[in-house]
């Protein structure tokens, strides 16, 4: 487990930033960081459908991705997911833009791979003043946010000081 209250006080912070209105957010996350023994007991059947049984070093990331999912503030995208089904787990975050980025893709976009098609996706919202960044989980799939551009940076920085990765999306 991460074992610096840096570390501790950084998770709290990335929950914050990524649901100012949930506190129930950072308390799961802080639940796998204080007790993880008790946090996989708890959310055994969830962690199950990740294949995790006992604690580990990234459980409270783990916690984090799966508190964001549950109140839609996260989509969680596989390595071939269809462009149009990300399309569609992006347009059902609460976290979304106001404005429509998607009136700026080429039909051409459409038919991009998985990675290179959230690059894009990437890309479009920065047009819009908005950010999509993944919350790495050394899995084979795309566990994705949506914030204000401007605290892109600072989500980035706080997950790296918590010992773990965010990456923006379609940055250069």
């Amino acid at each position: 487990m991460p074992e610096t209250d840096a570390e501790r006080t950084s998770l709290a912070a990335v929950a914050a930033l990524l649901a100012p209105a949930l506190a129930a957010v950072a308390e799961q996350v802080l639940h796998a960081y204080d007790d993880p023994e008790g946090y996989v007991r708890r959310h055994a059947a969830r962690l199950a459908d990740r294949g995790i049984d006992a604690p580990f070093p990234a459980l409270p990331w783990i916690a984090l991705v799966d508190a964001l999912e549950e109140h839609r503030l996260l989509a969680e995208f596989d390595w071939k997911e269809a462009p149009e089904e990300i399309r569609s787990g992006l347009r059902g975050l609460a976290s979304r833009p106001s404005i429509d980025p998607w009136v700026l893709f080429d039909a051409d976009e459409m038919l991009l791979p998985t990675a290179r098609f959230l690059r894009a996706c990437g890309r479009h919202y920065r047009e819009i003043g908005a950010a999509l960044v993944v919350l790495d989980i050394d899995s084979d799939c795309y566990p994705v946010v949506c914030l204000r551009g401007a605290r892109a940076k600072e989500l980035v920085s706080l997950a790296t000081r918590a010992g773990f990765t965010a990456k923006v999306l379609g940055a250069r």
